[in-house]
């Protein structure tokens, strides 16, 4: 849709204050208080997000670290909306502001089903994590300077679970028959593999977080200068926090492994509000990101501990995948280096998986507490009328 009737993200509001100075401005209170509301959320959104791009180095972008301080920013934008409804709340029963918030809150609603389908991908990331806990303790030569084939078989085993474990469903189950084979498996542990993977799954089988991310991103449009005019502004803020939400979402199915996963959600936000070319930027990066990794091997998820965990196991796996496979060979080194990388990754998400899994959490309940009281307020307006 075209950059619709204005040039500036804050044209119109300023145009309100011009309008207000040729008149008397005791007429005006409302919108000249919401003015300064309004202008200082655009502002700490677009502060957010410049630091967030500031801070995506190569080695930085989508690590949990990254991606935590992502939704603590995201919570933050969320607060201050949460404050500017509640306090103009008699905006929201007129037009169109009553079905612009009803929009808005129709769209927070498929980000709480993506938020569940975020937290079901951290349990299956946390099996991944008991895997490899297996693999290190099965090849740790520091109270024995040999290991028996029982130990190496486990390294094996667990390794093997872990590959087949973080394909997508779909490559998992074009795979698992011939990675079976290899290692001898049989129809338990096949029931076994199948068991671990719906440990995770909460959401129904026919659940998209493609089709879901479509839907919070349907027909988002610039608000028209009509309608920012009529809402005294409000129209840009939630415009404003549903772009945000769209693109936290966004960046959670891009990172963490859930059905359906795509990333070719169209986005456009015009470059004259100060937070859309920091948005942009990120979302080219991951975009970029995404190309590099599939160039690889198709991953079940883009976060920067996920690729650690591919890269480090399929490569330990190769070395001990070998009937004379023995630590005082010429690949000991080699493989002590693999194992040091797994352990650190494996280090790295136990100190960050449980504050990750708390934040999503706390983006789940925020929408939920912002919807629950506008539209408690929005009833209780109601009733007095």
């Amino acid at each position: 849709m075209p950059e619709t009737e204005y040039s500036f993200g804050r044209s119109l509001l300023s145009l309100r204050r011009d309008q207000a100075h040729l008149m008397d401005q005791s007429a005006f209170p409302e919108p000249m208080s919401m003015e300064v509301e309004l202008d200082s959320f655009q502002r700490q959104v677009a502060e957010k997000f410049i630091d967030l791009n500031a801070s995506a180095a190569d080695d930085e972008i989508l690590s949990l670290e990254w991606i935590g301080k992502l939704l603590d920013s995201f919570l933050c934008c969320q607060e201050d909306f949460r404050v500017i409804i509640f306090n103009h709340k008699s905006q929201l029963l007129k037009q169109p502001m009553d079905r612009l918030i009803e929009d808005y809150f129709e769209r927070s609603v498929k980000a709480l089903d993506v938020c569940n389908a975020i937290r079901d991908g951290i349990e299956q990331i946390r099996q991944w994590q008991k895997l490899i806990e297996i693999v290190i303790s099965a090849l740790d030569t520091s109270r024995k300077q040999q290991l028996g084939e029982g130990e190496i078989h486990r390294a094996k085993k667990a390794l093997i679970d872990l590959a087949i474990g973080m394909l997508d469903e779909k490559e998992s189950s074009n795979t698992l028959a011939h990675r079976n084979r290899s290692f001898a498996r049989n129809k338990d542990h096949n029931q076994h593999i199948g068991y671990i993977r719906s440990l995770s799954w909460s959401v129904s089988r026919s659940w998209s977080a493609a089709r879901q991310l479509q839907g919070i991103g349907n027909n988002l449009a610039t608000p028209r200068a009509s309608d920012v005019m009529a809402t005294n502004g409000l129209a840009l803020t939630v415009y404003t926090m549903t772009s945000i939400l769209l693109f936290v979402t966004w960046v959670l199915v891009a990172a963490i492994p859930c059905q359906d996963r795509g990333l070719h959600v169209h986005f456009y936000f015009p470059r004259h509000f100060q937070w859309a070319v920091p948005v942009m930027s990120l979302h080219d990066k991951i975009m970029e990101e995404s190309k590099k990794r599939d160039k690889k091997k198709k991953g079940c998820g883009l976060l920067r501990e996920i690729n650690q965990i591919e890269r480090s196991s399929r490569m330990l796996n190769d070395l001990i995948d070998s009937d004379n496979f023995s630590l005082t060979d010429e690949k000991s080194l080699e493989v002590k280096e693999r194992m040091q990388e797994l352990m650190n990754v494996c280090e790295a998400m136990k100190d960050g998986l449980d504050p990750f899994d708390k934040k999503v959490r706390d983006v789940f309940h925020q929408i939920v507490r912002t919807r629950t009281e506008a539209l408690d307020s929005l009833g209780k307006l109601q009733n007095q009328e």
